[in-house]
């Protein structure tokens, strides 16, 4: 049993809203053991619409269908599906009155072609929309089951929980629950976990692995089945032991937390505090950290000294130093970070310098970072790095390479 979702707007190719619902609906689809094995979005257009109704019928046994119920001209879902299922299409009568009603209680004047939102094909299960006015309706034909949504979030959310759902239970043999879990890891690329993991993925049933690339971090994604759910997710359970004991060293969390959280919290957990010093980052680093809850309990603040001049006034980095090394050298990147512990009496501190470009600067190339981890005098860290990208990838690689030098500290610290 495999399902199909598909989307119905020209909006959504344009990027002018997300196709959150087709997020949604896997969600959903998965805690009741239903796979969903395509999504699919298509614009407005009467033939691509048709195109893309034919090509799910011949490979999925559940259709679901989001959007293009509307009463406009360019809302063709019912026209185009109607062409495949030959079933002619009708007007409701409960669902007339309730559009009907709308229009008399608000004191609104009811154009005509809000009477198109009414029809539902001849043959089809009709599903009261509360939320709106279009309703949905189950049409199954030649063994495959269509179902069509409104596309407004809070309408197809309510059709899909208190009739979809139920539905699908009732009709098929849902026997297994399908479980995930993203597994993040930060100080491993893609490919060197994939290889790190290689025989697992290779010789994956059920679990199965799936390595995604991130900005400066890579995820893992544990999905398995089971007969019920509590054994889907002792499947899962069992299989991220496996992951632990191979590659755990990179581990930080899983599903939605952050590098950030994580950190925050390992600072709590030692009652360590974190200051920054930042050139090229203009404080993206300690903004990301005091953009979480209990910020003020690990943070203290941050010293942004984007020039040689305030490097040595407000930081006091020698200006002989900055003649005889520059401002992107380890040098300065480690005299910034001793002098912003010593000034806002952070336990443990990072800087930042380097050239986020598009020009070149003291002779170093774009992408040149250097990142220092100051903890008083118990424990002192430089390295350089390069960074591809423009501008703002830098930035943000800059800023993430630093949380994973403080998360890497924190845990050698912790052992």
């Amino acid at each position: 049993m495999n399902a199909e979702i598909i989307a119905v707007g020209t909006e959504l190719l344009l990027g002018q809203i997300a196709n959150t619902n087709a997020q949604w609906i896997s969600q959903q689809l998965a805690k009741i053991g239903m796979p969903v094995y395509h999504h699919h979005v298509v614009g407005d257009n009467m033939d691509r619409v048709q195109d893309a109704f034919q090509t799910a019928e011949r490979r999925s046994e559940v259709i679901i269908i989001t959007g293009g119920l509307g009463p406009t001209e360019d809302d063709m879902t019912r026209d185009a599906a109607g062409m495949i299922l030959q079933q002619k299409l009708i007007e409701d009568p409960k669902s007339m009155d309730r559009i009907s009603s709308y229009y008399e209680k608000n004191r609104l004047p009811m154009t005509e072609n809000n009477r198109k939102q009414a029809l539902v094909f001849e043959h089809a299960q009709v599903l009261q929309n509360d939320e709106g006015m279009a309703p949905g309706q189950i049409v199954t034909h030649e063994g495959t089951m269509w179902v069509f949504l409104p596309g407004v979030p809070s309408e197809m959310k309510q059709l899909m929980t208190e009739c979809v759902l139920p539905h699908l239970r009732k009709t098929y043999d849902l026997k297994s629950e399908i479980v995930s879990e993203m597994m993040r890891f930060i100080g491993i690329g893609e490919s060197s976990l994939e290889d790190e993991l290689s025989d697992l993925i290779s010789n994956q049933t059920n679990p199965t692995l799936a390595p995604l690339a991130g900005e400066g971090e890579v995820g893992l994604r544990i999905t398995a089945t089971g007969e019920s759910h509590e054994e889907a997710v002792n499947n899962v359970s069992e299989m991220k032991k496996v992951v632990l004991d191979r590659v755990g060293r990179f581990y930080y969390g899983s599903d939605e937390v952050t590098i950030e959280e994580t950190v925050r919290d390992l600072l709590k957990r030692q009652k360590l505090t974190v200051g920054s010093a930042e050139s090229l980052t203009g404080g993206k680093f300690i903004e990301a950290l005091i953009s979480l809850p209990g910020a003020s309990n690990v943070c203290k603040g941050a010293l942004v000294t984007y020039t040689p001049e305030a490097k040595h006034h407000v930081l006091g980095v020698p200006a002989s130093l900055i003649d005889s090394y520059g401002t992107i050298s380890a040098e300065c990147a480690e005299t910034m970070a001793e002098n912003a512990g010593e000034l806002l009496n952070a336990g443990v501190t990072l800087s930042f310098t380097g050239v986020a470009g598009p020009d070149a600067s003291e002779g170093h190339e774009p992408g040149t970072v250097y990142i220092a981890l100051q903890a008083g005098s118990e424990y002192s860290f430089v390295e350089s790095y390069h960074f591809d990208g423009g501008r703002d990838k830098v930035r943000k690689r800059a800023v993430k390479k630093g949380y994973e030098l403080l998360f890497y500290y924190l845990k050698m610290k912790n052992n």
